[in-house]
C-alpha cells in the first residue's frame, strides 16, 4: 500500500507514455462546449447514490435517464467493476506572509523526506528562505527553491509525517470551480471532508478525488453483490494536473502530467479472467481507465505493476482493457473529456452532454454521472 510519500518520476528508469495517435485527428477547439454556470454543482447530492445517471450507448448515441441507485439494473450482465481506491489528502493550505499577504497553497507530494512540493497562488514576490505562516497553527512552511512556475520546494516547520501534518493544517482540496468564499463554517468543511472522498478510499496520496466513485454507498455495494457484479481495486493518485487545461492547439503536443499508479496482481487476475470469459470490464472513473490501459498489452491482457503513467488517451485511441465506464461530466478543453470522446465518439458525447444540459443535470466533481456502455439496458 502506498502512503503519502511518493517517489519522483525521475527515480524510475521506465515511464509509461502513450498518446491517442495521429496528430490530425483531434484539435483543442473540438473539445469545447457551452455550460451554464448554474449547472456546476457546488454541493453533493443529499445521498451519494441519489444522483442522476445518464446511460449512453457508445455506438448508437442513444441515451436513457436513470439514477445511480439503478446502477445494478443498468450495468452489463456479469460485469466486473474496477475502482480507484486512492485516498484524497487534506492538501489545501491557507498561508500568510509575515507582511500579512495571503497565499493559497496546495500540497503536491513529498519527494524527499521532510521536503514537500507545493503549488502556491498569490506568491509572486516570495523568495527562497522565506517562511510562510500557516493560518490557525503555529506551523510554518519554509521555502527552499522554486521548482517551476507556481511550484516550490518547501519544508514544514516543525517537521514530521506529511499525513499527520496535513491532517492538522490542511483542508479538502476542492477544485477551483467549487467556491467556498470567505470564512467557511466548520460544518461545511466537515461535510466536504466526508463527501470529497470515496467510502472505499484506502491509499493516501491524491490531491483530487476520483469523482465517479463518490456516488457509491454501502447499500449500493450490497445490491451490486446481490446482482453478482464483481469488484476489483487499482490505485491512481490523482494529481493537480487532472484540472490543467490543454493549451496546445494540437493535442499531440500536450505534455501529459504523470500520476502514480498500482495494479495489484489480484486485480490483474480478476480482469483477465473476466476478459477470457467474455464478461465486460467496467472502469469506475477515468482514473481507473488510465491504470487499466497503462497496464494492458496489445491483446488486452492486464499486467500487474506500479509506477508513473503519462498515458494520454484521445481519439483515435484503441481501448484494450475497458469495455464500459462510469464517469462524471467533464470540463471543456480537458484531457478527461478527450478520453470520453475517444471512448464513445465526439458527436455522441456532445449530444449526450447537450441533452444533460437541457435536463438540468449537475456537472463536474459534485455532479451527476454517466454510464457509457455497449447497447442500452432493456
Amino acid at each position: 500500500m502506498w502512503g503519502v510519500t511518493a517517489r519522483h518520476p525521475s527515480e524510475f528508469k521506465c515511464w509509461f507514455f502513450a498518446t491517442g495517435g495521429d496528430k490530425a485527428k483531434m484539435r483543442l477547439n473540438q473539445l469545447q462546449y457551452e455550460l451554464p454556470l448554474q449547472l456546476i454543482a457546488q454541493e453533493p447530492a443529499l445521498r451519494r447514490d441519489a444522483g442522476r445517471l445518464l446511460v449512453l450507448d457508445r455506438h448508437s448515441g442513444q441515451t436513457r435517464h436513470r439514477s445511480m441507485n439503478d446502477l445494478p439494473d443498468v450495468l452489463p450482465r456479469g460485469c466486473t467493476l474496477v475502482m480507484n481506491d486512492t485516498r484524497v489528502l487534506p492538501a489545501r493550505l491557507s498561508l500568510r506572509r509575515r507582511s500579512g499577504g495571503k497565499v493559497d497553497g496546495l500540497y503536491l507530494q513529498e519527494n524527499l523526506p521532510g521536503m514537500w512540493e507545493v503549488m502556491l497562488t498569490g506568491a509572486a514576490r516570495v523568495k527562497p528562505g522565506e517562511e510562510l505562516l500557516v493560518e490557525g497553527s503555529k506551523r510554518k512552511l519554509r521555502l527552499h527553491k522554486r521548482v517551476e512556475a507556481g511550484v516550490w520546494r518547501a519544508e514544514p516547520v516543525p517537521g514530521g509525517e506529511a499525513a499527520t501534518i496535513l491532517a492538522e493544517i490542511g483542508r479538502p482540496p476542492l477544485p477551483p470551480y467549487i467556491e467556498r468564499k470567505g470564512i467557511v463554517p466548520p460544518e461545511q468543511t466537515a461535510r466536504d471532508v466526508e463527501r470529497y472522498q470515496t467510502i472505499y478510499a484506502a491509499n493516501p496520496g491524491a490531491v483530487a478525488a476520483p469523482t465517479a466513485g463518490l456516488h457509491f454507498t454501502p447499500e449500493l455495494f450490497r445490491r451490486l453483490d446481490e446482482a453478482g457484479i464483481a469488484r476489483a481495486m487499482v490505485t491512481l493518485h490523482v494529481g493537480v494536473g487532472t484540472f490543467a487545461p490543454i493549451r496546445c492547439e494540437d493535442l499531440a503536443d500536450h505534455p501529459m502530467h504523470a500520476e502514480w499508479y498500482s495494479c495489484p496482481a489480484a486485480t490483474a487476475d480478476v480482469v483477465n479472467a473476466a476478459r477470457t470469459q467474455g464478461r465486460p470490464v467496467v472502469a469506475v472513473g477515468t482514473t481507473s481507465v488510465r491504470v487499466l490501459e497503462t497496464c494492458a498489452d496489445g491483446a488486452g491482457r492486464v499486467q500487474a505493476g506500479e509506477g508513473w503513467t503519462r498515458l494520454f488517451i484521445y481519439p483515435p485511441y484503441r481501448f484494450k482493457a475497458v469495455d464500459a465506464m462510469i464517469t462524471n461530466f467533464h470540463l471543456p478543453g480537458s484531457t478527461l473529456l478527450a478520453m470520453i470522446f475517444a471512448f464513445a465518439g465526439r458527436e455522441n458525447v456532445l449530444a449526450a452532454y447537450n441533452e444533460a444540459i437541457e435536463r438540468r443535470y449537475r456537472f463536474y466533481s459534485y455532479g451527476d454521472a454517466m454510464l457509457i456502455r455497449d447497447g442500452l439496458p432493456e
